[in-house]
């Protein structure tokens, strides 16, 4: 479904991708790991078409690089970015139908999903704490019903009980929908839980992918320890 090969990106004259190449199946979740400035948001970026890139991009057969952000968001891809940036003003309805397009996921769906959404629907987003922004922000990209969904560092920050109800909605999405994820995170142990492969970049390039079970010792500690 996504496929990147080869992939560079640059911040004015500072390169920070050097070939970043990974793919995602039909229905499959992959973990993107590694160290932080290693080049993983970026990434995400330049897959959404947030900043330009070089190298091979494509998503269902299709090349992303002419494609401003918002019409890559409409070929399937949802992004649940980085600091939730949810819409402070709006409610939790207002931000969840903002950007939503035909498909199963509804108000009601994500409600039954977050049932804590459903309980503050019509609350004002920023008087959310901020694991309930991150439900909206997660709920808001379904809400576009991508075939692709992005979740880039879901769980950063937060109270532990809120991160297990964050896990245990991925890996409900992965159980009951068809839908592919690729997703950033630190925590090795719930990403191996749900997900099916990893890819590890290290300073703007991937240096590992596989299953975590091929995973050794030695490369977690060197690409993701601290």
């Amino acid at each position: 479904m996504l496929a990147v090969q080869d992939l560079t990106a640059r911040y004015g004259v500072a390169q920070v991708l050097f070939g970043v190449t990974l793919d995602v199946a039909e229905g499959e979740v992959v973990a993107l790991m590694g160290r932080n400035g290693m080049g993983k948001t970026t990434t995400v970026k330049a897959i959404c078409r947030m900043i330009a890139s070089d190298g091979n991009l494509r998503f269902t057969g299709q090349s992303l690089h002419n494609l401003p952000s918002h019409k890559v968001a409409r070929l399937g891809i949802g992004l649940a970015p980085e600091g939730r940036r949810c819409f402070r003003d709006l409610t939790v309805d207002e931000n969840l139908i903002a950007a939503a397009q035909p498909g199963d996921w509804t108000l009601t769906t994500i409600a039954d999903l977050f049932p804590r959404l459903g309980e503050r629907r019509n609350q004002r987003a920023a008087s959310l704490s901020g694991g309930e922004q991150q439900m909206l922000a997660i709920g808001r990209a379904l809400m576009t019903n991508p075939r692709l969904l992005i979740l880039d560092e879901a769980t950063e920050g937060l109270a532990p009980i809120i991160r297990q109800e964050i896990w245990a909605a991925i890996a409900r999405l992965k159980r009951e929908t068809g839908t592919a994820i690729l997703l950033i995170d630190k925590s090795v142990r719930e990403l191996a839980q749900v997900s099916d492969r990893a890819v590890i970049l290290a300073r703007g390039e991937t240096v590992w992918s596989g299953a975590f079970t091929d995973m050794t010792p030695e490369v977690s500690q060197t690409y993701i320890g601290v």
